[in-house]
């Protein structure tokens, strides 16, 4: 078995890399390299990530998530490889949900980052996939894990200087996925050849509430949590004055604060047949001590 793979230098590249410490013929992909595959396995985790900041170039977005990987897949249909497994991301499916997101739900992204990587999707399943060939794209929800604070950075900034939390009256639950969970689903993609080609949601197993998240932070520093429970219709009328004066809160940071996202991980649980390694808890616990370092 021999592996090619685009987007070593990211987060997940990074650790998929060090999981199969070079028991397994590795070939990189540098960009202005010629796709000519002679590997077994493709796995494609190149793309530009969701600019949260809103700085990005929208083209940018289509000319990695998408063109990059329609060249890639191109490729791997013209190669004798065997299987080709891309990274794209439940947000080509939903930036809002309200159960929770499955993989048969009619897609509505509203991003460029969701639109491309949709575009891309849809793609790799209008072409006719040779027998013998195995086609897995997997929709993750927010990775995280040592190396890689991302959006829970923030929050971990927050609640490790000993600043209160103030939005404890509000219910949520938002999905993660640790990254040795997601290394250990695209192991087992490449290892077995009784898992169905299709679309996979990527899942840690239990949704976490924003207290919960400041409890598993506070409990990685060895310091006590301080979540304050005030009026929720107080609050919501602070955010209200904060569209007004351009205040740091306002309805849509407040919204994206407290909203939940759910994402069912039901499908590749049952197509793989195996626990994940890695609770929803543990795996929190384990990405916050590493910011401690």
């Amino acid at each position: 078995m021999s592996i090619f793979l685009t987007g070593s230098s990211g987060f997940v590249g990074q650790n998929f890399v060090s999981a199969i410490n070079s028991k397994v013929p590795l070939r990189k992909y540098s960009k202005g390299d010629k796709f000519t595959i002679t590997e077994n396995i493709v796995i494609h985790l190149a793309g530009k990530a969701h600019d949260l900041k809103k700085t990005a170039n929208s083209d940018e977005y289509y000319q990695i998530n998408t063109e990059l990987t329609k060249d890639v897949f191109d490729a791997f249909l013209l190669s004798n490889a065997k299987v080709f497994i891309t990274l794209s991301s439940v947000k080509a499916v939903a930036d809002e949900v309200e159960v929770e997101v499955k993989e048969n739900q009619k897609p509505n992204p509203v991003t460029h980052y969701g639109k491309s990587k949709l575009l891309a999707e849809q793609y790799i399943f209008s072409k006719e996939i040779p027998q013998g060939k195995r086609v897995y794209v997997l929709r993750p929800c927010m990775i995280h894990g040592p190396g890689n604070k991302g959006n829970l950075n923030l929050l971990f900034k927050i609640v490790s200087r000993g600043i209160p939390w103030p939005l404890g009256s509000f219910e949520n639950k938002r999905s993660f996925c640790s990254i040795d969970n997601l290394i250990f689903i695209i192991n087992e993609l490449i290892e077995r050849e009784d898992i169905p080609s299709g679309i996979y949601n990527v899942a840690d197993d239990e949704p976490v509430s924003t207290n919960e998240l400041i409890e598993l932070i506070a409990l990685s520093q060895n310091i006590k949590p301080k979540i304050r429970q005030f009026s929720k219709r107080l609050i919501e009328h602070f955010a209200e004055l904060g569209d007004i004066l351009h205040l740091p809160i306002n309805t849509e940071r407040l919204h994206k604060l407290t909203s939940s996202y759910i994402v069912s991980n039901e499908k590749i649980k049952h197509a793989i047949g195996k626990p994940f390694p890695t609770s929803s808890r543990d795996g929190l616990l384990k990405t916050f001590k590493s910011f401690h370092n």
